[in-house]
C-alpha cells in the first residue's frame, strides 16, 4: 500500500497523524481530536484542534472553560454543540478521576462518555504507541473490498484483522488504510489504475470480469 501511495504524488496526511506530529503524541489531545473528528473533514479537524489547544492547554483548563467559548472555537465542526459538551465532560473526568492523565487501558477509555472502540484504539495507537487496530470507514471498506476480511460491522473487522495480521503491524494499520482510502481506494470511483494490489483485490477482479 505504501508504495502505491507515494508512486503518483505525495499523499494527503491523515488528521490524527498530523496531530500526533504537531502535538508531540499527547494522549489527551489525541483523545479530544478523535472525538472532534467524527463526521468531520480532516482539514477542519486539524485546524480546530490546533486552535482549541492554543486556548486550553490541558484537561483542567478545558474542564473549567466556559462552554460557550468552547462551542465558538469548534463551531465549524459538525455537531459542535454535542461535541463541546462531550469534550468538556471527558476533560472533567480525566482531571478529577485520572489526575489529568489519559488512561492507557481500552476498558477505562471505553468508560468515558462518547468514546467507542475506534476512538479508544486511536488513543492507544496515536497517543501511546500501543498495538491496537482502530477501524473507521476506510479500514472497514478497504479490508472488505480487497478480501482480507468479509465482515458486516467495524467491530467484526477489528476482530478479523487482529486474527489475520501480526501484532507488530497493528500500530500502522489505521494510518495506512486511511491514507489509502483518502488517496487511492476512494469510496466512489477508486483509482484502481494506480493500485498495485488490484491483482489480489476481490473488488477489482469482480469489476474486471463484469460480475
Amino acid at each position: 500500500m505504501e508504495a502505491t501511495l507515494y508512486a503518483s504524488r505525495p499523499p494527503r496526511i491523515t488528521a490524527l497523524e498530523s496531530l500526533r506530529s504537531e502535538e508531540g503524541r499527547d494522549p489527551f489531545k489525541i483523545l479530544i481530536g478523535t472525538i472532534l473528528s467524527a463526521r468531520t473533514r480532516d482539514e477542519s479537524t486539524t485546524k480546530i484542534v490546533h486552535n482549541l489547544f492554543l486556548r486550553f492547554r490541558n484537561s483542567k483548563e478545558l474542564a473549567d472553560a466556559n462552554l460557550e467559548e468552547i462551542k465558538e472555537i469548534i463551531r465549524s465542526i459538525g455537531f459542535y454543540n454535542v461535541k463541546a459538551e462531550r469534550i468538556q465532560n471527558v476533560s472533567r473526568i480525566i482531571t478529577k478521576e485520572y489526575k489529568g492523565k489519559v488512561p492507557q487501558s481500552i476498558e477505562k477509555l471505553l468508560q468515558l462518555p462518547g468514546v467507542g472502540r475506534k476512538t479508544a484504539n486511536c488513543v492507544l495507537v496515536y497517543g501511546f504507541n500501543k498495538p491496537a487496530i482502530p477501524v473507521d470507514v476506510h479500514v472497514h471498506r478497504i479490508s472488505n473490498r480487497i478480501g482480507i476480511v468479509n465482515t458486516k460491522t467495524p467491530e467484526m473487522t477489528e476482530i478479523e484483522l487482529a486474527n489475520s495480521t501480526g501484532r507488530r503491524t497493528w500500530t500502522r494499520i489505521n494510518n495506512t488504510f486511511v491514507m489509502y482510502g483518502q488517496n487511492i481506494c476512494l469510496p466512489r470511483n477508486p483509482r484502481c489504475d494506480l493500485c498495485q494490489l488490484k491483482n489480489d483485490c476481490n473488488y477489482y477482479q469482480q469489476k474486471d470480469t463484469g460480475s
